[in-house]
């Protein structure tokens, strides 16, 4: 008898845990940084860096339940790209795609829980040794970024440390 009470209490956790929603994710950029976008980088960079935050975001979400419900808004603060953008080399003539440099990402936003508390959010990291950039494309320091606030965030971990 205490087997089937067991089993079915087993049953019954598993079920509240897959009807668990997961986290959802929305990304957007501050209105300097857009328009940094617009003059700089172009709207097509701006684009691709939200898509590849948010995707991180949920892909590490999805491996955890530690935001299950939740709702997590989060704002891209800055970035700086690794080589020259599609726009910059347009824009710039003599620019080469040979030019290179440290890049990096800034992220805040906030956390709201089912239960509605709001919890802030930030992370950034930025490459500080030009020799680490050399091997790097447009935006690895960037993706790097946000691939380590992804899963520190999936982790439970304090991203609002740095």
């Amino acid at each position: 008898m205490r087997l089937i009470a067991l089993a079915t209490a087993a049953m019954l956790a598993s079920a509240a845990a897959a009807q668990a929603a997961p986290a959802s994710v929305s990304v957007a950029l501050t209105p300097a940084l857009q328009k940094k976008f617009d003059k700089t980088y172009g709207q097509r960079e701006a684009d691709l860096l939200t898509a590849d935050l948010r995707k991180s975001v949920e892909s590490e979400l999805a491996r955890s339940d530690a935001f299950d419900g939740a709702r997590i808004d989060i704002t891209l603060k800055d970035v700086k790209p690794n080589r020259p953008t599609f726009k910059q080399l347009q824009d710039t003539p003599g620019l080469s795609m040979e030019s290179f440099g440290v890049g990096g990402a800034a992220i805040e936003g906030r956390v709201i829980s089912a239960e509605g508390r709001e919890t802030p959010i930030s992370y950034s990291w930025y490459e500080t040794d030009i020799r680490q950039a050399y091997g790097n494309w447009v935006w690895t320091d960037a993706e790097w970024t946000f691939d380590r606030f992804a899963r520190r965030l999936a982790h439970n971990a304090d991203v609002a440390s740095r």
